[in-house]
C-alpha cells in the first residue's frame, strides 16, 4: 500500500513548484511571506495524510493561522491544473488505444472508460441531504478511469445522498454521452446506473453461460476503477474515512477532492509507476434506478453477450 509520503515525494519536482509558484508568490508578497516549496510540501502533507493543522505547522515550524491561509490558495493552484491532466479522450487514436487495453483485461469490447462513486466523509453540516445511504454526511464523488487507472472524469458538488445515476445524467459528460458525442464504445457501470446504449451494466439475474461469462468479464473489467479509488484514497489519506471525516465546509471538501484527484494522475503524466493497491473490500451497490432501458440499450448488452 502506498504511504503519504510516497504521494508526496512523487510531486517534489521543481516543474510542480515552479508551475503553482506565480499564484502562490503573487498572494504571499509580504515582509515574511512563506517560500514557495513550503507551502507546498505542507498542504501535500495534510492532503497526503489527513494531519490536523496544529500538528502541521508545528512540523513545518509556522503558525496554524498561516498555514490556513496557505492551504486553500495551493488547492486551488493544484486544481488550475485540473483540465490538463484529467480529461475524457475524444480522438479516434485514444479511444482505440483504450479500448485495446481494456479487451486486454477479459475480452469486454468497446470499453471506453469505467464509472463508479465513492463518499467522502465531511462534518455534518446543518443540512440533512448530505447524509448518505451508508449513515454518515458525505460528498458523492463521480470517477470515471481508463484501463490505466487514469482518470479521465471526475464530478465532486453532489451531497451524500445523491443517487450515482443522478449525478451522471446531470453531469457534463453524461449529457455529452446520452448526446452522442461519442460514439461506437461505452462505459461500464454497476446495477446502480440505468443500462443505455453507452453504459452497459450487469445482469441482474443471468441464467446462460454466455450471460454467466458477461457479468464475469464485466465485474472484472469495472473493478479497474475500484482499485483507482483505492489507489487515490491510499495516496491521499484526507480522503478516506478511516483517518476520520474532512473538518471542512462542503464547498471546500470538494476543492479537496478536486486537487487530490489532479495530483492522481501526475505520476501517470510524468510516467512514475504506481504500486498496487490492497483490492477494496466489497460493498453493496446502491439501488438499480426504476428506469426502463430502451430497447437499443437491451439489444448493444445483447450483441456483447453474444460475443464473449
Amino acid at each position: 500500500m502506498m504511504t503519504g509520503c510516497s504521494a508526496v515525494s512523487d510531486f517534489q519536482e521543481p516543474s510542480s513548484c515552479a508551475e503553482l509558484g506565480p499564484s502562490l508568490e503573487r498572494g504571499t508578497r509580504r515582509s515574511h511571506a512563506l517560500p514557495v516549496p513550503l507551502q507546498v510540501l505542507t498542504t501535500l502533507g495534510f492532503l497526503a495524510t489527513g494531519s490536523y493543522q496544529c500538528e502541521l505547522a508545528d512540523r513545518s515550524g509556522i503558525s496554524q493561522s498561516a498555514l490556513s491561509r496557505v492551504m486553500p490558495a495551493v488547492w486551488d493552484g493544484i486544481i488550475r491544473m485540473f483540465g490538463r491532466y484529467i480529461r475524457f479522450p475524444c480522438g479516434a487514436a485514444d479511444l482505440a488505444n483504450i479500448k485495446t487495453q481494456f479487451a486486454a483485461i477479459a475480452g469486454f469490447p468497446n470499453v471506453i472508460g469505467v464509472i463508479d462513486c465513492t463518499h467522502i466523509a465531511i462534518k455534518a453540516p446543518s443540512v440533512d441531504e448530505f447524509v448518505n445511504r451508508k449513515t454518515f454526511h458525505s460528498i458523492n464523488v463521480q470517477i470515471i478511469c481508463d484501463a490505466q487507472m487514469r482518470f479521465t472524469n471526475v464530478v465532486a458538488r453532489w451531497p451524500g445522498s445523491t443517487h450515482d445515476s443522478f449525478i451522471l445524467t446531470n453531469s457534463l459528460m453524461g449529457m455529452r454521452l446520452q448526446a452522442g458525442r461519442v460514439r461506437n464504445g461505452w462505459l461500464l457501470g454497476d446495477s446502480g446506473y440505468p443500462l443505455k446504449g453507452w453504459l452497459l451494466t450487469p445482469l441482474t439475474n443471468p441464467q446462460t453461460a454466455r450471460e454467466l461469462a458477461y457479468n464475469h468479464a464485466h465485474t472484472i473489467t469495472r473493478a479497474v476503477v475500484e482499485r483507482a479509488i483505492q489507489q487515490l484514497k491510499c495516496r491521499w489519506r484526507c480522503l478516506d474515512r478511516s483517518g476520520g471525516m474532512l473538518l471542512y465546509r462542503p464547498d471546500k471538501v470538494d476543492r479537496i477532492i478536486l486537487a487530490c484527484a489532479t495530483l492522481h494522475n501526475l505520476p501517470h503524466r510524468h510516467g512514475v509507476p504506481l504500486a498496487e493497491v490492497e483490492e477494496p473490500a466489497d460493498e453493496p451497490e446502491p439501488a438499480p434506478p426504476l428506469v426502463q432501458p430502451h430497447a437499443a440499450a437491451i439489444r448493444a448488452r445483447q450483441r456483447v453477450i453474444d460475443t464473449l
